[in-house]
């Protein structure tokens, strides 16, 4: 394989990456990674988004990716630049974001000598990764980055490649890989057998139950079809509720730590379960006496958290087609009806707090997210941090014809929201995004304001500033601690977003909030509105027995007497 003299290694890779598609490469500059900022500045195909902290290169990176489902760049420069990729990248390879990662290096001449920022991306990167290799010569790269683009994509997940600062700035090697990623959209369908076995199970139950995740997403209407032929009661993840409920007349709540208990009782009280496309993270939902249909188009996912009697590899739009017309029509809807009554139950004790708005100092965030649903665009995108905020938009964030919601659902990162609305904005334009924090979240990555402000990106940051790490706070009550530790002392996070070059304001009285919500909802540019919130409000849908008790005045008494050693907080996913 000979070199070409027209061009480097550094040249090659952009070109590469713009004839794939690639829009924007998020990451920070300097030493290691200077030859490829010159390459695509002198390319002008794709743009350089610059942030403050590469963990938000890589959180941007998986947004964009997973808004657009397309291959989405960020870039690490060697030692300490490459390192900070890899909490976004866990997150990114966890929510099946196709992302490639550029970890550039010192030359590799100084490979194995404690060089100055020398580390091994290689096995950095092991545990995060489709694809993880290191290129030390030019010969490598085009071979090595297809490859990297094709899992990332095919596989749906994080690939890395590393480059050494030596050979990004070599004449590139003769390309006889190919530059465009190739991936057939053909689906895994089931068997015949399978068809039948799942069937005969759903034909011989009097009460089944359907639990729905992300990859029903574009198949929501044949899911509620299935629920209307079954009588079945349809329960989402939490991860997916946004998608699967704006047209679906048997839901009945979602599953999991922040979800409701009319959704553990439809579960718990069915005969035969059919699981779809979900890798659901938490064990113990499913009882071991279910009979249990579980379908995914990942084989690995099968059987993962439950004892399964049929476990289809397939995707679920293709399955369910087939499984209509096999399936016997059911008459009886007293399950149902039950699951039903028990979700509108849910839903009277969920509105308590939202009329009452709180007081001064203490502004109630249900009252908070209740009017942000109602405000927002119908197809805003939502980008949502770990914690009591996911607590709040899972209960009062409500669905519309087109919104999108994305955060850390599954690796559970804080400080993910803000730099998440970087990417959603820079791949998005023209949509409204919100990102929703708390007050520890924002101030984790609070850096990336800068970046917001730099690029004029016209997202909307909502903080709830309760002074406090409210997750943990529950999290210690409900084990049986004393809270310790979680007292934050904020500053006006208004008066900041405005020396940063934000439209900023702060509410501290209910009866002021929605007019703030509008105002600053329809500012141009970047916006930030800080909300100071009850410090002790919390939800527990999650518990019959604690939100029959619970009630807007006497939260937290409840709360703690009757939290038990071993029991999960709410904010806990």
């Amino acid at each position: 394989m000979g070199t070409t003299t027209t061009s480097t290694v550094a040249m090659q890779v952009v070109d590469t990456l713009a004839q794939a598609g690639v829009k924007h490469i998020y990451a920070i500059t300097g030493d290691s990674l200077n030859a490829l900022t010159d390459a695509i500045a002198k390319d002008g195909r794709i743009k350089f988004i610059h942030v403050r902290n590469e963990e938000a290169a890589a959180f941007a990176a998986s947004a964009e990716a997973q808004l657009t489902g397309r291959l989405a760049v960020c870039a690490g420069s060697s030692g300490p630049g490459h390192v900070h990729l890899i909490n976004g990248l866990y997150d990114a390879n966890r929510s099946n974001a196709p992302v490639l990662a550029i970890a550039s290096t010192c030359d590799s001449s100084m490979f194995g000598t404690g060089y100055f920022q020398e580390t091994n991306p290689t096995l950095l990167f092991s545990n995060c990764t489709v694809y993880n290799q290191m290129a030390v010569t030019p010969e490598q790269v085009p071979s090595m980055l297809h490859g990297a683009m094709q899992a990332a994509i095919s596989e749906g997940g994080v690939a890395v490649i590393g480059l050494p600062a030596d050979v990004i700035t070599r004449p590139a090697a003769t390309d006889v890989a190919s530059t465009l990623p190739s991936y057939t959209s053909r689906l895994p369908q089931p068997t015949d057998e399978e068809i039948e076995a799942a069937a005969n199970l759903i034909n011989q139950a009097s009460k089944v139950a359907i639990f729905a995740g992300c990859g029903v997403a574009t198949s929501a209407d044949k899911v509620k079809f299935l629920s209307d032929k079954l009588k079945a009661p349809v329960v989402t993840s939490y991860k997916s509720q946004m998608e699967l409920t704006r047209d679906m007349p048997n839901y009945v709540g979602h599953l999991g730590y922040l979800g409701m208990w009319s959704a553990v009782d439809a579960i718990a009280q069915a005969d035969t379960v059919i699981i779809l496309g979900t890798n659901f993270p938490y064990p113990g939902f499913f009882p071991a006496d279910k009979k249990i249909i579980q379908v995914d188009v990942r084989a690995d996912r099968l059987g993962k958290r439950a004892k399964l009697s049929v476990g289809v590899r397939s995707d679920v739009g293709l399955f369910i087609d087939a499984l209509l017309a096999e399936v016997d029509a059911k008459t009886d809807e007293t399950f149902l009806q039950k699951a039903l009554s028990d979700w509108t139950d849910i839903q009277t004790k969920l509105a308590e707090p939202v009329a009452d708005r709180g007081a001064i100092g203490a502004i109630r965030p249900e009252y908070m997210m209740d009017s942000l649903s109602r405000l927002a665009a119908e197809d805003c995108i939502v980008t949502v941090d770990t914690g009591m905020n996911n607590l709040w938009t899972s209960h009062y964030l409500k669905p519309s014809s087109a919104r999108r919601m994305i955060g850390s659902f599954t690796h559970g990162s804080m400080a993910n929201a803000m730099p998440m609305a970087i990417g959603a904005a820079v791949s998005n334009p023209g949509k409204q995004v919100i990102s929703i924090s708390g007050d520890g979240g924002l101030a984790m990555l609070m850096g990336e304001m800068l970046t917001i402000a730099q690029y004029k990106l016209p997202v909307k940051l909502l903080v709830a500033d309760n002074r406090a790490l409210a997750f943990v706070k529950w999290e210690m009550e409900l084990a049986g601690y004393a809270p310790s530790q979680v007292s934050l002392d904020n500053p006006d996070f208004a008066k900041l977003a405005s020396a940063m070059g934000f439209a900023a304001e702060t509410v501290t009285d209910p009866s002021e909030l929605e007019a703030a919500m509008t105002r600053w909802l329809s500012a141009d540019g970047p916006a930030l509105l800080s909300v100071v919130t009850d410090t002790d409000a919390a939800s527990f849908t999650f518990s019959r027995q604690l939100m029959e008790k619970a009630a807007p005045e006497n939260v937290l008494s409840n709360f703690t007497s009757a939290a038990q050693p071993g029991v999960r907080a709410p904010g806990s996913m």
